[in-house]
């Protein structure tokens, strides 16, 4: 059984992260776990009446959040009729950030998924300000990042960026090992080379990295250097018809250059295909 917690704010970018993560595991055993969240702001005083206003809007604030996850409940049941699926939802008066912590944890969640703007520019706009938050400080379990208007496709062309330069475990690859395995897909192992040869610490990476994904059908390509990884990344993606972009996020990662607004300022990274997001070991 597979626990997947999906955050809403009821909008059809959140709509359609659903209906790519249902397509994802069709064949799947899944609890899906929809989550709301919502905050009032602090009160100001601490007289009876400002108290009690508070205390009513939060009310309010959870009587239209509660109301909202049903109906997306009611939605589902009639658009969705799969069973290896089942759905709850969640109500929390948290930040998006800390309800998915906390959740993540209580409910044993194997992955997380957002819908994201999909537009370049400010990071705000990169994914919405939500998604890269999670993405910079939610390291606990994997997280999917749908782009808007995105439809499902099946991932067989799964893009993996590395610069051979970190190891990576064999419990980190699993995620994307088994994904591959589901739809029988091939990574793209894409090396941005910045060096004429390898140093021996990178050719033990690359040899490993091979290891770890014997069970699945693999490939490495070396791209030029280039100074607008991001870019040479979309590229990459249009030319080889990727369908999935997936990278391990850690201290000095792509995702973290990618992710820091001063780049994406610069180089404009569009997300234009689901992005799977997986933490480091041992985070």
């Amino acid at each position: 059984m597979k626990n997947i917690l999906l955050p809403t704010d009821f909008s059809e970018n959140a709509w359609n992260a659903l209906k790519y993560s249902v397509k994802l595991y069709e064949k799947v055993p899944c609890t899906f776990y929809l989550l709301n969240t919502y905050q009032i702001a602090p009160t100001i005083g601490a007289n009876l009446v400002n108290r009690e206003n508070s205390n009513r809007l939060a009310e309010l604030l959870k009587e239209d959040s509660v109301n909202g996850l049903q109906q997306w409940i009611a939605k589902i049941e009639k658009t969705f009729k799969n069973p290896n699926h089942s759905f709850e939802y969640l109500s929390d008066a948290e930040s998006v950030l800390n309800s998915i912590r906390k959740n993540v944890a209580i409910l044993d969640i194997s992955l997380v998924v957002m819908g994201t703007k999909g537009a370049s520019g400010l990071k705000e706009i990169f994914m919405g300000s939500n998604t890269v938050r999670v993405i910079q400080s939610m390291k606990l379990c994997p997280i999917l990042a749908v782009p808007e208007n995105v439809k499902f496709v099946k991932p067989k062309e799964i893009a993996f960026p590395t610069d051979f330069n970190r190891f990576f475990s064999e419990s980190e690859l699993k995620p994307l090992v088994e994904l591959a395995k589901l739809f029988g897909s091939s990574i793209k192992v894409v090396h941005i080379n910045k060096e004429e040869t390898l140093s021996d610490v990178q050719q033990y990476n690359l040899m490993m990295l091979k290891r770890h994904l014997k069970t699945v059908d693999h490939y490495t390509y070396w791209l030029p250097d280039s100074k607008k990884i991001a870019n040479a990344i979309t590229i990459f993606i249009e030319d080889l018809d990727i369908d999935l972009l997936a990278m391990v996020n850690y201290n000095h990662s792509i995702i973290e250059k990618i992710t820091h607004e001063p780049v994406i300022k610069s180089i404009g990274f569009k997300v234009t295909i689901p992005f799977l997001v997986i933490p480091e070991a041992g985070y």
